[in-house]
């Protein structure tokens, strides 16, 4: 998975938008809110993304490459130093989730005006 490959995907979903952020990190959201963090300036290319508690605790035990996100941890935010350490296959999953579970908090009125 390359960095264009990541960005199609997340931009795939319904109403999402990319900004960049803190002048270094290419930020995909829904809705204003943040669901995938990427660092495009870096190699490896490093991602964050939003987790369930189970998948939080999975990732963090797959060992080197994977960790709580600086700054997100508490929010269950995962790091991947390298976003090759994920298949194209577990990337299209993990992106569906963070993305679902953005869009579920937002207030219905809002996912009304979005259309998801």
């Amino acid at each position: 998975m390359n960095l264009e490959q990541l960005q199609t995907l997340a931009l795939s979903f319904k109403s999402v938008t990319e900004d960049i952020k803190w002048e270094e990190h290419l930020v995909f959201s829904v809705g204003a809110k943040m669901f995938l963090l990427t660092t495009p300036d870096e190699l490896p290319v490093r991602a964050c993304f939003k987790v369930s508690e189970e998948d939080f605790e999975a990732l963090c035990e797959r060992g080197e490459g994977f960790g709580q996100a600086a700054h997100f941890a508490k929010r269950k935010w995962i790091e991947v130093k390298d976003i090759n350490k994920l298949s194209g296959k577990e990337w299209k999953g993990y992106l569906q989730k963070s993305y679902d579970s953005v869009v579920d908090k937002l207030t219905k009125k809002l996912r009304a005006e979005l259309g998801v």
